[in-house]
């Protein structure tokens, strides 16, 4: 008789834990794609401030239209992407990155265009959401770092093993969006 109230105790303790550890999983899951969420929302800001940015800069940037060009396709690539979560969106905003990056840099050779109010205040506003970017992808990183630290270590590898959780991919910067823009003044 004691051996099998042990025996229900082990069991009952036995399915907590799984309960318990598939619970943790599952919010871990969800904060991923949450934190993903919160990229997305910013790149979407993002992807709406270009055009406005490329439509105010491009009088006084007659003679840089494949910049220009290269902006505007980068974004195309870009929106084209929105909502298909980080894998597919990681390429594209890094091309998008690296073109902002080359335009920001040939706009410093216009003193006029720095002088504009509007494209002051987008240059701004575009500023600004970069760095909620950053945040954002911070946050999504610490977030897939928790969730494969869970479905890696032991115990709650098995039940993640059993239940098809798996690591997350992190959102890491392109090769494109690493390369300091280079501005010929010549």
């Amino acid at each position: 008789m004691i051996a099998l109230i042990v025996f229900l105790v082990l069991l009952l303790g036995l399915i907590g834990w799984l309960v318990l550890a598939y619970n943790r999983l599952v919010a871990l899951r969800n904060h991923v794609r949450n934190a993903w969420r919160q990229i997305d929302v910013q790149l979407k800001r993002r992807h709406d401030l270009i055009p406005n940015l490329v439509e105010s800069v491009k009088d006084y940037m007659r003679h840089e239209q494949d910049t220009l060009r290269s902006v505007v396709e980068a974004r195309s690539r870009a929106v084209d992407t929105e909502g298909q979560g980080p894998e597919r969106a990681q390429a594209a905003e890094s091309l998008l990155s690296g073109a902002l990056g080359k335009l920001f840099a040939l706009m410093e050779n216009y003193p006029d265009l720095k002088a504009d109010q509007s494209v002051a205040q987008l240059m701004d506003e575009l500023s600004g959401t970069e760095n909620q970017i950053g945040y954002a992808r911070q946050a999504y990183n610490d977030s897939v770092m928790t969730l494969n630290n869970a479905v890696e270590s032991v115990p709650s590898n098995i039940v993640a093993g059993l239940f098809g959780f798996r690591q997350a991919d992190y959102f890491e910067v392109g090769a494109e969006a690493r390369v300091v823009p280079r501005v010929s003044l010549r």
